[in-house]
C-alpha cells in the first residue's frame, strides 16, 4: 500500500471506535437520530481514507502504469470526481 500508513491507520482507529460507541448505544437504546448522526460521522470517516487509499494508489500505479507527461493532471481530474462522488 502506498498511501500514508500512519494517517490511515489513525483514521481506521478512530472509526472503530465510534462503531463501537454505536454498538453500546444501540445496547443502551439511545435516541435513534443521536446513533444515526454517529453513523453518518463514521461513514464519512471511512469516505475520507478511501479517498486517501484511492488517490495514492493513482498517485503511483495508475501515473506510472499511464506513464506520460499528462499523467499527473488526469489523476488529479479523477481524484476532484471522486470527492464529487463521495459527498
Amino acid at each position: 500500500m502506498k498511501a500514508d500508513k500512519a494517517s490511515v491507520t489513525r483514521l481506521l482507529k478512530t472509526a472503530r471506535g465510534q462503531l463501537d460507541g454505536i454498538l453500546k448505544m444501540v445496547e443502551e437504546d439511545r435516541y435513534c437520530l443521536d446513533i444515526s448522526n454517529q453513523i453518518l460521522a463514521t461513514e464519512s470517516i471511512l469516505k475520507k481514507v478511501n479517498r486517501e487509499i484511492v488517490h495514492a494508489h493513482m498517485q503511483s500505479c495508475v501515473k506510472g502504469a499511464v506513464g506520460g507527461p499528462d499523467a499527473e493532471e488526469k489523476v488529479e481530474e479523477l481524484m476532484t470526481l471522486f470527492d464529487k462522488l463521495a459527498k
